[in-house]
């Protein structure tokens, strides 16, 4: 029924003009984000997951750093220990010149001089190789009684470094003494010992490190894999919003045009009083 009081069709129109603006904006916001959930309303159950799922990606990246500073520490100690290893070397050289018959006492104490210099630089090597001002091989770090680096996106994802104390003292290396020849002698077994010990410790050196390295290798393959479900439940298809940001455009241009006709109505409907 035409009516000038009430213009019903202005009304709707205007309603359409504000679904299709809304539709508008909307496309905008996501095309401009890059993201589909732009707020929760979007997509609650959605905007729910992928918080979670963002919240242990940023976990793992720092898991992953986690991981390679432990593998540092454990180079910095394989560093010193492998120093370790070639100073017994020495000392079993010098201590097998010594427990040699042909060798004269005058000379035995020049081998010793050396012998007592080289144990004391097994405790400055042990005390000097730090890291983040952490001494790794004298016993004196939490390295040595074990430390837990988190390297996955919960708790209980952990790998602990322990590291052996190297010092000559830990080595029973400390009194030995190669100025006679039965000292000498009795100085090899000890240090085929020690030299045992050291091999020992960087062999467990070496295992933790391999295990990092192969969780490095596992952290990176889960960030990845969290990453692409991420995309598939955030990210915007740019393609299909671009397509409804075309659709609201064309009928928010419509709506406009059909509110402008209906504010005329009442016009015309004026001239049939005239």
């Amino acid at each position: 029924m035409p009516a000038i009081s009430t213009n019903t069709a202005a009304n709707s129109a205007v309603r359409y003009l504000n679904i299709n603006s809304a539709q508008e904006s909307s496309a905008l916001a996501k095309l401009s984000s890059g993201s589909r959930i732009t707020s929760a309303s979007d997509d609650a159950a959605g905007l729910a997951i992928s918080t979670r799922i963002s919240s242990d990606v940023t976990t793992l990246q720092q898991a992953a750093t986690n991981a390679s500073q432990a593998t540092a520490i454990l180079q910095t100690a394989d560093g010193g220990a492998s120093n370790i290893s070639d100073i017994l070397a020495r000392m079993k050289s010098l201590a097998s010149e010594s427990a040699s018959g042909t060798t004269t006492d005058s000379s035995r104490a020049y081998i010793n001089s050396e012998f007592t210099q080289l144990t004391s630089e097994i405790d400055s090597i042990a005390s000097g190789t730090r890291y983040s001002s952490q001494s790794l091989l004298d016993g004196s770090s939490v390295f040595s009684s074990g430390v837990s680096v988190l390297v996955g996106s919960s708790g209980s994802d952990t790998i602990t470094i322990t590291l052996t104390s190297l010092t000559s003292s830990s080595l029973g290396v400390t009194s030995l003494d190669v100025s006679s020849l039965s000292d000498a002698a009795s100085a090899l077994d000890t240090l085929d010992t020690a030299i045992d010990t050291v091999s020992a410790a960087r062999a467990s050196i070496g295992a933790q490190e391999s295990r990092f390295n192969f969780s490095s290798d596992s952290i990176s393959t889960q960030t990845q894999n969290l990453q692409s479900a991420n995309s598939a439940i955030k990210d915007v298809d740019i393609a299909a919003e671009q397509a409804t940001l075309s659709s609201a455009e064309v009928k928010t241009q419509a709506a406009v045009s059909a509110e402008s006709a209906a504010n005329q109505m009442p016009q015309y409907l004026l001239k049939l009083l005239g």
